[in-house]
């Protein structure tokens, strides 16, 4: 796919144009284009455009909604690609979006992500409270908790979710990575979580960081 072909992926979603997104993603992986590229060049470059207007107020809630929608419609199609890459799940991720938060963008774009990576992913949805996180943690078992709070207002349940896992003597069975726009760093370390990162394509790196035996091909 040449340079224009991404643009044209890119302008669609930043436009919200969901089925001109599916049409591209679509003929991106006719054409034999990696679907990891499709995902990071096409879906998730313009994504970043977006996340610097909502950080200076510049984009309304109605319209990221209508991109996100469109960001939807091309992981739709690149959902089974990224699965059959990987044969062999390398561990299990439980991800949500925190109590109070009914934002999934950035949720089901670290989901895909960390699906793309071999990871089978249980996805609890939004508005997820620490008691569900917990539950969770004792069914399913995984390797890691993904938490997902897009607003100042509700990142102190982060804080809450690590604690109650820590309550139920979960904590040392399982790795806490944590991401939205509020989150940083110092927030990250003073929250007991264990790594955070600010561009979807370092979650690799920080996923291999924190469970090496995982990636033991």
């Amino acid at each position: 796919m040449s340079k224009e072909d991404m643009e044209c992926i890119q302008e669609a979603v930043l436009n919200g144009q969901a089925n001109k997104v599916k049409i591209l993603t679509t003929l991106a992986i006719e054409n034999g284009i990696d679907p990891g590229e499709i995902l990071f060049e096409g879906l998730l470059e313009p994504l970043k455009v977006i996340s610097q207007k909502l950080k200076s107020n510049e984009i309304f809630t109605a319209e990221v909604l209508i991109i996100s929608r469109a960001v939807h419609a091309g992981l739709h199609v690149l959902g089974p690609f990224l699965s059959e890459s990987h044969q062999n799940l390398r561990g299990k991720v439980i991800i949500g979006t925190v109590a109070g938060d009914l934002h999934d963008i950035g949720k089901n774009l670290v989901a895909m992500t960390l699906e793309s990576l071999g990871m089978k992913v249980i996805d609890l949805g939004i508005d997820v409270y620490p008691e569900d996180f917990v539950a969770a943690v004792i069914e399913h078992k995984p390797d890691f908790v993904a938490l997902s709070a897009m607003l100042t207002t509700t990142i102190n349940m982060i804080v809450e979710t690590v604690h109650k896992l820590e309550v139920a003597g979960l904590r040392k069975n399982v790795k806490v990575i944590i991401g939205g726009n509020p989150v940083t760093n110092d927030f990250c370390f003073s929250s007991g979580a264990d790594g955070t990162c600010e561009e979807l394509k370092e979650i690799e790196d920080m996923v291999r960081h924190l469970k090496p035996s995982l990636f033991k091909d």
